[in-house]
């Protein structure tokens, strides 16, 4: 049976109407197998976000290593931003503004430059190994949604190719997708950088590959990738707009349920109208979902 984290409420009536008329070849809703991508972000639509991403206490980590080390640093963004832990700037970072994530992301790219993929994801491990979230006391990879994974199950049931896209580290991302969504590496994509083959060595280099995947920056990336659009897309804020109005199916988390998780609307304002006005698939944590998290 599909979907058991799931109440029966007309949310989860559409995501099951939706998989029937797309099989249907008699309906005009039918989508032929090789059509069928579907495309998610990770931070707030995959796992928990609050209160700031994963990613976050990571980067921000290497980058006061190198302010340490080049006391210099702290005296220009993002360093300085993060240093003096300047309000609008750490807000910025939470919500994924692009402009404070480009800043933040070019004094990433100087932290690892010249490294090779395996050092990068053994320090991605460690902190992973050593990180509890400090509201829920576990893992973050402990904090993956369940009623996410059950519909990936479902969609890879019908046919469809799921794929992570997000604003976030790609290759971050890579270290635990496997384990945490059952979702291959190669099907996450998103911001990263540029590799060069040096000596018989990849050596991460300081400069993006293509656009930040932010906003337009997503269905970029997606279709780099696949070639194709998403035709199904689930995204929780503003930066998720674009990657969702590409979609026919539009499918909206929507952070209310304090008592389990967070109420959340900051950095969400747009796609909620959007969804709103739109009649998207608006996912009420509260009142769709039975349970949050994996066990």
């Amino acid at each position: 049976m599909s979907l058991l984290s799931w109440n029966d409420t007309p949310t989860k009536q559409a995501i099951l109407n939706f998989m029937n008329s797309t099989n249907d070849k008699n309906s005009q809703e039918y989508i032929p197998l090789s059509e069928r991508v579907a495309a998610f972000d990770n931070d707030g639509t995959l796992w928990v976000e609050q209160p700031a991403p994963a990613q976050t206490g990571l980067l921000i980590g290497k980058l006061v290593e190198q302010v340490k080390a080049d006391p210099s640093l702290a005296e220009v963004d993002p360093y300085k931003g993060i240093v003096s832990q300047d309000p609008e700037f750490m807000q910025g970072l939470a919500q994924q503004v692009p402009e404070v994530v480009i800043a933040f992301l070019s004094g990433i790219g100087k932290a690892w430059e010249g490294t090779t993929p395996e050092a990068y994801e053994a320090e991605v491990q460690a902190f992973l190994a050593g990180s509890m979230h400090p509201r829920y006391n576990r893992p973050w990879t402990d904090l993956v949604y369940q009623p996410m994974l059950e519909l990936f199950d479902l969609l890879s049931e019908n046919g469809w190719r799921i794929f992570v896209c997000s604003g976030g580290g790609r290759d971050f991302m890579r270290v635990f997708s496997e384990q945490a969504w059952g979702i291959y590496r190669e099907n996450v994509i998103g911001s990263a950088p540029e590799y060069e083959y040096q000596d018989g060595q990849l050596l991460r280099q300081n400069k993006l590959h293509g656009n930040i995947a932010l906003g337009p920056g997503k269905p970029e990336h997606i279709y780099a990738r696949t070639g194709r659009r998403a035709l199904f897309a689930g995204g929780n804020g503003d930066v998720d707009l674009e990657m969702l109005q590409e979609a026919r199916f539009r499918l909206v988390v929507v952070h209310d349920d304090e008592e389990r998780e967070y109420v959340v609307t900051a950095g969400a304002e747009k796609l909620l109208v959007a969804g709103e006005e739109g009649s998207w698939t608006m996912v009420s944590m509260k009142d769709d979902w039975k349970t949050i998290f994996k066990d």
